[in-house]
């Protein structure tokens, strides 16, 4: 799960990787919930990347995951999302 508990946390994991690298692929594989936080820890490491010319992907996404997504007009940000690994749950 991508939470409250765990977004400031994940935030801060994967925007340490930033400068680092030209590519980032998170692989949603595991995380069958997603709260607010938990959207908005994503929105704020693809701003992080963008601005530093680093490339976020999201792959392997539930069904679920891929909804709140496409409600909150993300997935098309998103370009893997819908195109690598996508999975139906």
């Amino acid at each position: 799960m991508l939470t409250t508990e765990v977004a400031a946390e994940f935030k801060q994991e994967v925007r340490a990787l930033v400068p680092q690298t030209k590519r980032i692929v998170l692989d949603l594989n595991e995380v069958v919930f997603m709260d607010s936080s938990g959207l908005g820890g994503i929105i704020g490491v693809y701003v992080t990347a963008k601005n530093a010319r680093c490339e976020l992907q999201l792959v392997n996404l539930s069904r679920k995951i891929r909804e709140l997504l496409g409600m909150t007009n993300l997935l098309s940000v998103f370009e893997s999302a819908g195109l690598y690994n996508a999975r139906n749950m």
